[in-house]
């Protein structure tokens, strides 16, 4: 497996529509492979094909203390309620900002052996869930943002002596 790279705004593959997975073959189960190993990596809790520059419909999410979740052609198929949250994205360094998710979703898609799966999702996996599925539609968290003052930059800690 292998470390790929992470793909940034203002990357045009971050704003394309991705297209369906119709075989899951060897290159599939490897690029799948490959995300987990990055999403690991870097740290993220979630990680979408457009990010690591394929247009595909595949999403990986990494809850911490859960097992990985791999979802090829996901789909929502149900939102519910609505909460705030801050949200940060692998392909925006350096930013977090604050926007509308659902508070639980339903998710369907394949696993990485084809079967049909489906997920019922709240808190952080919900989040995540819609998070990377806005990637496969070329949807940035950033373009969910009410207003521009909710978005915010990180500041790095400064050491203290």
């Amino acid at each position: 497996m292998a470390i790929l790279p992470i793909c940034v705004v203002p990357e045009s593959v971050l704003r394309q529509k991705s297209k369906k997975v119709k075989l899951i073959d060897g290159s599939i189960q490897r690029l799948i492979g490959n995300m987990l190993e990055t999403m690991h990596a870097i740290s993220g809790v979630g990680l979408a094909a457009p990010q690591v520059g394929t247009l595909l419909r595949v999403i990986v999410v990494g809850i911490p203390g859960e097992e990985d979740i791999v979802l090829i052609n996901p789909e929502i198929v149900r939102r519910k309620g609505e909460r705030l949250v801050n949200e940060g994205c692998l392909s925006v360094p350096g930013y977090f900002g604050e926007v509308k998710r659902a508070e639980s979703v339903r998710v369907k898609g394949r696993d990485l052996n084809g079967k049909e799966i489906r997920i019922k999702a709240s808190e952080l996996l919900a989040q995540a869930l819609e998070h990377e599925i806005d990637h496969l539609n070329g949807v940035l968290y950033i373009d969910r943002l009410e207003s521009a003052d909710k978005l915010h930059k990180i500041e790095p800690e400064i050491a203290q002596l």
